[in-house]
């Protein structure tokens, strides 16, 4: 089954991702650092109950059960939070067989609903959203002030509930030193920009996450069309610093380097492999390359450490794991 990371979207050679995650609390209980064991089993199975009449099927993971890789790899994906999979007690994830739509329950909110798809399509993921939404709404007692809006845990969260962000791959802008500028410039405008697996982590292969800061006082609309518009300004910077970097001749033969390495290289480590591909994403979208980048997007992905050992079938020392992910990405590209 295809998923969001396999197929390239709207404005693909610069936008890998955009996602919607909605946050939503039950009335009737206290917000997740407060409830017990037995309020925790109360609040997934409700929530479970209502979505499983919602014509939407969705796998049930309790993520205690869940072996930790598989767990750290749901991560890897940006299906969950890397707080979800490090602390399991009690927690359970709802997800489609296409990865799309997946439901943290009792994360930092009883509920963290989020969409994502592949490109810029952040109003179609919004709609899709929207509706799962609407129905847990019609089922359960959402916590809804008629002044400040749901109600979150974490206030900067009051509002709309809603984060919608988008993922990056910004090699030109990275290496001519404008991110530090843009991320001032942004931050202006109710927006910020950090590493690729969101708040307090680092880039990685010049992949970096553009979302919202602002959700009070702020409808979801206004939220997303100010995100899209910043966002095509970005890919417009992205294009041309692109365009020039690639005429000089010393970045043509980094990129062919970087694609002779990851043709040929016996060990990989996840930094090396993440540096080589960025480069080598940059020739392929700029045609210098001749690399379906819907290929390595679906390797940015599967590459990562815990999701090599899942794909493997068995927990794989640092070496081994290394030496696996070479074999992939010679017989890939």
């Amino acid at each position: 089954m295809r998923k969001w990371y396999n197929v390239s979207g709207e404005q693909g050679d610069i936008v890998l991702s955009s996602r919607i995650r909605l946050a939503r609390n039950l009335k009737e209980y206290p917000f997740p650092n407060r409830l017990n064991r037995q309020q925790m089993l109360e609040v997934n199975t409700k929530i479970r109950e209502v979505t499983e009449k919602s014509g939407q099927k969705f796998m049930y993971l309790e993520m205690e059960q869940l072996p930790k890789e598989h767990a750290i790899s749901l991560a890897e994906r940006h299906l969950i939070s890397p707080d979800f999979a490090e602390n399991t007690e009690g927690r359970v994830l709802l997800i489609t067989e296409d990865e799309e739509i997946a439901l943290m329950l009792c994360e930092e909110d009883h509920i963290r609903l989020q969409v994502m798809g592949s490109g810029l399509c952040l109003e179609e993921a919004y709609k899709k959203a929207d509706k799962l939404d609407n129905y847990l709404n019609s089922n359960l007692n959402y916590a809804f002030d008629s002044r400040l809006g749901y109600l979150t845990q974490c206030p900067t969260n009051l509002g709309t509930g809603m984060r919608a962000s988008v993922m990056l791959h910004l090699p030109a802008l990275s290496s001519c030193g404008q991110l530090s500028r843009l991320a001032n410039t942004i931050s202006k405008l109710g927006l910020t920009i950090r590493g690729v697996f969101g708040e307090g982590s680092n880039s990685m292969g010049d992949i970096y996450q553009l979302s919202n800061q602002v959700s009070l006082g702020i409808s979801e609309e206004v939220a997303i069309k100010n995100l899209t518009s910043i966002t095509l300004q970005i890919i417009a910077q992205e294009r041309a610093a692109a365009g020039e970097m690639i005429k000089n001749p010393e970045v043509q033969d980094k990129i062919f380097r970087a694609y002779g390495v990851l043709k040929n290289a016996r060990l990989l480590s996840t930094d090396e492999f993440m540096s080589l591909m960025s480069i080598v994403r940059l020739g392929a979208v700029n045609n210098i390359l001749d690399i379906n980048i819907e290929k390595i997007s679906e390797l940015i992905v599967n590459m990562q450490a815990a999701t090599l050992s899942v794909m493997k079938g068995e927990s794989l020392p640092p070496e081994k794991r290394d030496m696996f992910r070479a074999e992939i990405v010679r017989e890939t590209i």
